[in-house]
């Protein structure tokens, strides 16, 4: 747990996840991306369980759901799962090596992949196959620089 909490960077996190969930990418890597709002809110749920939590993790998700015109509440809810599911499994998570917790990463960010996944072919949507959890492998990939980054930068920021 960290002692202390960068609220700037916090916030300057959220608006840069934001802006890579909606940004360009090649028209052949697009499927690759990381899930950028699934690990902001992994990590700070992970880091600072007692300030950030699932209403947090809910009004993030809406936001996504605005920003790339989904419906209402399918990225909410995924987030808000994210977010009950690191803070069930927080204390544990800490003690795991960054391999485990690379996995943990891809686990609980493949099960939103699945559960909006799931929720937009309920509204009639048209992927089939299991490339919707490519963006939870990318992430798992990046979650030990991530971590470690977003570290660095909240101690000398905090």
């Amino acid at each position: 747990m960290l002692s202390v909490i960068s609220y700037p960077v916090f916030a300057l996190s959220v608006i840069v996840s934001l802006v890579l969930s909606i940004s360009l990418f090649p028209v052949g890597w697009f499927e690759f991306r990381p899930e950028w709002l699934g690990l902001i809110v992994f990590y700070w749920t992970f880091r600072a369980p007692g300030q950030f939590g699932i209403l947090f993790a809910w009004c993030l998700g809406l936001l996504l759901d605005v920003l790339e015109a989904t419906p209402l509440g399918v990225n909410a809810l995924g987030m808000a799962l994210i977010a009950f599911l690191v803070l069930t499994v927080h204390q544990r998570l800490r003690m795991y090596p960054l391999p485990q917790q690379c996995l943990m990463v891809f686990l609980l960010l493949g099960i939103n992949q699945m559960l909006v996944h799931f929720l937009k072919q309920l509204f009639g949507g048209e992927d089939a196959g299991f490339s919707y959890l490519w963006p939870a492998l990318t992430s798992a990939l990046v979650w030990p620089l991530f971590s470690i980054l977003m570290d660095n930068i909240n101690r000398k920021l905090g």
